[in-house]
């Protein structure tokens, strides 16, 4: 019995199993470790870690491998995620300047942590219904009233063409949505120039052509739609957010030459990565009976307060320095998405 368990023994650390594990393993070296040939580059070596290419001795084929990839590629959860977060959260000063420094390989990187973040807030914000609505009115930004049979031609108009803004170009789905949409026009067009129609309504104008004849008349025709092209391009134009941001933050400190663009850049990235996280545990408090004076009081108390301390303890700036910047800082936010939203609108016109 000794023997066969010796045996077993062999043939799981150096035998069969261990060969399937890593096809090329050699003889055991010194420390234990086994001699291996890396499966990326062919080089030679011992240890857990190719010295020319990085690549892993030790292989997995396994499918809870397949599911840490996932995790890992997909959602960036490895271990760094747990050491930023809280970081992020109780010292965000702490982290911008330690990130700075070059203390890069224990965070989540700003970008990373940035499009994690507003995946998961547009994932959650979904997951709770919080969206744009789908069922305005037509002549709620001006435009004429709707009989009932008008409303529903508009309505079928504003699925379809919400159907054809999710349909990848080269769909021919696309081709038949348009000739539906000719029609479903040209039904509303008659009936609107019929009897009792309100030909001689004037609606007012910017006198800027592309203006006037592209989201004026979008959104007065169809607000519906450009609502739901408002959120989709809120998420997907999102990083506009960090330029916009950086001329303001960087006019504050014009005569600090110490600090560059990017240090700028990593400190509206890690600050907007915690606002999503906010927003995100703000949402699901919502769902919650009573829940939402709550989420409200955290944001009034948690936002500025991690604004403020980011500011100071990134910068290492005194209270009175830290505090001026701080309130000019909370004017700039409002300009900043003032021209974020006018960005969305003119994108959404497209």
């Amino acid at each position: 019995m000794n023997g066969i368990g010796e045996g077993i023994g062999t043939a799981i650390e150096g035998g069969l199993l261990g060969r399937a594990v890593e096809p090329d393993a050699g003889p055991v070296g010194d420390h234990g470790h086994t001699h291996v040939t890396c499966a990326n580059c062919g080089t030679g070596f011992t240890g857990n870690f190719c010295p020319n290419c990085g690549q892993k001795a030790h292989l997995h084929r396994s499918l809870a491998a397949i599911g840490h990839d996932i995790m890992h590629g997909v959602l960036h959860l490895d271990g760094k995620l747990w050491a930023t977060l809280p970081v992020l959260t109780f010292k965000p000063g702490e982290l911008t300047r330690r990130y700075i420094a070059g203390e890069r390989a224990k965070f989540v990187s700003p970008m990373a942590m940035f499009l994690f973040t507003v995946f998961a807030m547009f994932a959650v914000f979904q997951m709770v219904g919080i969206s744009a609505p789908t069922d305005l009115p037509s002549g709620m930004f001006g435009t004429e009233s709707a009989s009932p049979f008008q409303a529903e031609v508009r309505q079928q108009i504003n699925a379809l063409e919400k159907e054809r803004a999710d349909l990848p170009a080269a769909s021919p789905r696309r081709k038949e949505i348009d000739n539906e949409l000719k029609g479903l026009n040209l039904v509303l067009d008659k009936n609107m120039s019929g009897p009792g129609a309100l030909d001689d309504v004037s609606f007012s104008t910017t006198g800027i052509t592309w203006l006037d004849e592209g989201i004026i008349a979008k959104w007065k025709k169809n607000p519906s739609l450009m609502l739901y092209k408002l959120q989709a391009n809120g998420y997907k134009f999102s990083w506009l957010l960090i330029p916009l941001s950086l001329p303001f933050l960087w006019a504050m400190f014009l005569w600090r030459r110490q600090f560059k663009a990017y240090d700028h850049a990593i400190f509206v990235t890690y600050s907007l990565s915690f606002m999503s996280l906010l927003f995100i545990v703000m949402s699901i408090m919502s769902t919650i009976p009573g829940g939402g004076g709550w989420a409200f009081l955290l944001f009034a108390i948690g936002a500025p307060l991690h604004l403020y301390k980011q500011l100071r303890h990134a910068y290492g700036l005194s209270r009175y320095s830290a505090f001026w910047r701080f309130c000019v800082l909370l004017v700039c936010i409002q300009i900043v998405l003032m021209l974020f939203v006018q960005s969305l609108l003119v994108l959404g016109a497209f």
